[in-house]
């Protein structure tokens, strides 16, 4: 599918999709709460991309040769800003003291709406934040445009979108599974995996957005020369 399945793994690193599967991993009933919000989101990014996909085919060929390389480039050079902007290191004591600050009146804010309504929790309201929020994002669409891109038959067109979304869901499939075949170990791996995930993620973030960020650029220059 001409590297449309990268993208699912960069639409997985969703701000939004890991907290509220951080916020839904605190409450009760953590798995009929995951259960919801998967299935919501589901029902919105399966929808969304079929009508993408099917959207684009015929259309999306004759464009491949300057759109495709033109978003590798485009993405790519974004994840290289990020990574220069959040590279470890970069912060004097100056900038670490405003940083630390801007920490403190986040804390002192209220969470968002959708984290509030997460937070009392049932099935139903989850369903309904998983359906509105999974909207598509960049990585998202340019993945749905390479999948175009393939002319696959109707059939294989699904089944790409539902695996694209498979991946792209990954954080809330993952605890599920955890919820349901390991009930006792998972809890525990959770708040080990939070704990040395707050530790780590600035340098993984660097490390993602510049490897992806290279790999891009790369990519976009050899199709157009």
């Amino acid at each position: 599918m001409n590297g449309a399945f990268v993208y699912a793994l960069t639409a997985a690193l969703n701000p939004t999709l890991l907290g509220a599967t951080t916020v839904m991993l605190l409450l009760d009933h953590p798995k009929r709460l995951l259960l919801g919000y998967l299935a919501g989101a589901l029902l919105t990014s399966m929808t969304l991309g079929l009508v993408i996909v099917f959207a684009l085919d015929g259309s999306a060929s004759t464009a491949q040769h300057t759109l495709s390389p033109a978003m590798d480039l485009a993405l790519g050079g974004l994840l290289l800003v990020l990574a220069f902007v959040i590279r470890p290191g970069r912060e004097t004591g100056r900038l670490a003291d405003r940083r630390r600050r801007r920490e403190e009146k986040k804390q002192d804010k209220e969470p968002p709406k959708w984290q509030q309504t997460l937070s009392k929790g049932s099935a139903r309201t989850t369903f309904v934040v998983g359906a509105l929020l999974t909207l598509p994002g960049a990585s998202y669409l340019i993945g749905l445009h390479k999948i175009a891109d393939s002319d696959p038959s109707t059939i294989a067109a699904i089944g790409a979108v539902l695996l694209f979304n498979v991946i792209m869901l990954a954080l809330l499939e993952l605890p599920l599974i955890g919820y349901v075949f390991a009930p006792d170990w998972t809890p525990r791996a959770v708040d080990r995996f939070k704990s040395w995930f707050s530790r780590n993620a600035r340098r993984l973030g660097f490390r993602a957005a510049l490897v992806i960020g290279v790999l891009l650029v790369v990519r976009g220059l050899v199709y157009l020369l």
